[in-house]
């Protein structure tokens, strides 16, 4: 129990979560001497690798992470979404999560949270005790409350993300100084707040190695240039949880998770030209860059990653199925996604998903007809401005997996095997005695 706690007479539980985006557990596993702080953490407590969700992109996964519940509750489902009725698409902010947030109920139970660089959280709360937004936002003044915190954060020279574009170069040595820098701040934000002593709940995540992963998994993977570059990457990491867990008080449990796994990446899969080359999809013009320019013909599109929806008549804006041709057009678009094949004659699509199966809520009626979860090897791609084929390479040689999350928790009665990313926030308000319908959640608690 620390000097605060005793100051204030208040034993009760408090949990320390630290996020590590897009960190495949099978990464953890296979190097327990050189990650030794993160072998600790699953040998001592429970670790283990864990499923994220559908789809799994970090802009739909933080807010399930969050929130116990799937994107028909949140009513976030990518990077990009759509408006009801409309051809206009918008980018998810922190507002649009429709779903009560972990940290808002360990506030309501009178207990205080302190946010650290969440995806998805732009523009900070004014509700909690401090936060900072992650991924998205335009930065540290924007993104931070209160002002002492954004004047620590300045002082430390504090970064919201790493310059990704510095991964598109050949030479990865000016993007992996980036990204050490861009890491160490973040340590050094944490270790300041977690010495504070003053919350219940630190929930803090670490965005760069969702950003090391894209560049440079596939040299990990294939013992490449920068393997030993990006092994030492980890290593940092695994040191800098080692050094805050010591920080912790005995009352204190930690936790250690991801949003979703990681892969190598072998092709680009641009979806809307597969759809336009196959006929189910056309445009009102010579140069479409948008929802917009679709044209009533078109029976179905794309967004990222691997959605698909009917052109249904009254629902979407350009919308020329109708509703009677519906389940057949799906069903016909379904069966041929499964029968997708890759240059390397090996399926692109794991399974495909309906709407009725992924998603539940009263947030469910943006939610996509269809998903595809990817094999390994196939990254999902839309965009309506064209390419010059199907299957493609790009800068990046990782992508985002369904499989292989990780969740490392302090507590030896824990129970990771079977678990999903929807287990995560009922877990921790249950270290933390705080009360909840559990009903409320589409995961349990797993202690």
């Amino acid at each position: 129990m620390g000097l605060f706690d005793r100051i204030r007479g208040d034993d009760d539980p408090r949990v320390a979560f630290f996020g590590i985006d897009g960190v495949p557990y099978s990464l953890i596993a296979e190097h327990d001497e050189e990650f030794e702080h993160l072998h600790a953490l699953a040998t001592e407590g429970a670790g283990g690798a864990i499923d994220s969700i559908v789809p799994p992109e970090s802009s739909a996964c933080w807010p399930s992470l969050t929130t116990g519940v799937n994107p028909g509750e949140t009513g976030v489902y990518g990077f990009q979404d759509r408006e009801v009725g409309s051809a206009e698409t918008y980018v998810p902010m922190g507002r649009d999560v429709q779903a009560t947030r972990l940290w808002d109920r360990v506030q309501s139970a009178g207990r205080d949270a302190t946010v650290l660089n969440v995806p998805v959280t732009f523009p900070p709360q004014r509700d909690v005790q401090r936060m900072v937004s992650g991924f998205l936002s335009p930065g540290v003044e924007e993104a931070a409350y209160p002002d002492e915190l954004r004047d620590t954060l300045e002082e430390l020279e504090y970064r919201i993300d790493v310059n990704a574009k510095l991964g598109h170069d050949d030479d990865k040595s000016d993007f992996l100084a980036d990204a050490h820098e861009t890491l160490e701040k973040r340590f050094e934000a944490f270790k300041h707040y977690i010495e504070a002593d003053d919350w219940d709940l630190f929930f803090g995540v670490f965005m760069t190695t969702d950003r090391v992963n894209h560049f440079l998994f596939k040299h990990y993977e294939e013992d490449g240039e920068y393997k030993e570059e990006f092994l030492e990457f980890y290593r940092t990491v695994d040191q800098y949880l080692g050094e805050l867990r010591e920080l912790l008080d005995d009352d204190v449990t930690m936790m250690v998770a991801s949003d979703h796994g990681f892969t190598t990446l072998d092709y680009e899969v641009h979806l809307n030209e597969w759809l336009e080359q196959e006929g189910w999809l056309t445009f009102d013009t010579d140069d479409p860059e948008e929802l917009a320019d679709l044209d009533e013909s078109t029976k179905a599109y794309s967004l990222i990653p691997g959605r698909f929806y009917i052109n249904l008549e009254e629902r979407e804006a350009n919308g020329g199925v109708p509703e009677e041709d519906y389940e057949d057009i799906r069903a016909d678009l379904k069966a041929k996604l499964q029968a997708l094949e890759g240059p390397d004659g090996n399926p692109v699509a794991d399974r495909v998903v309906t709407k009725e199966d992924a998603f539940r809520g009263d947030h469910d009626d943006i939610a996509p007809d269809l998903v595809v979860i990817p094999n390994h090897g196939f990254d999902l791609k839309a965009g309506f401005k064209g390419s010059e084929s199907v299957f493609g390479t790009g800068p990046r040689n990782g992508m985002h997996s369904f499989d292989n999350a990780s969740l490392l928790i302090e507590d030896d009665d824990a129970t990771v095997s079977g678990a999903d990313l929807y287990d995560v926030a009922p877990t921790i308000l249950s270290l933390m005695d705080v009360e909840y319908d559990r009903t409320d959640f589409d995961g349990s608690s797993l202690v």
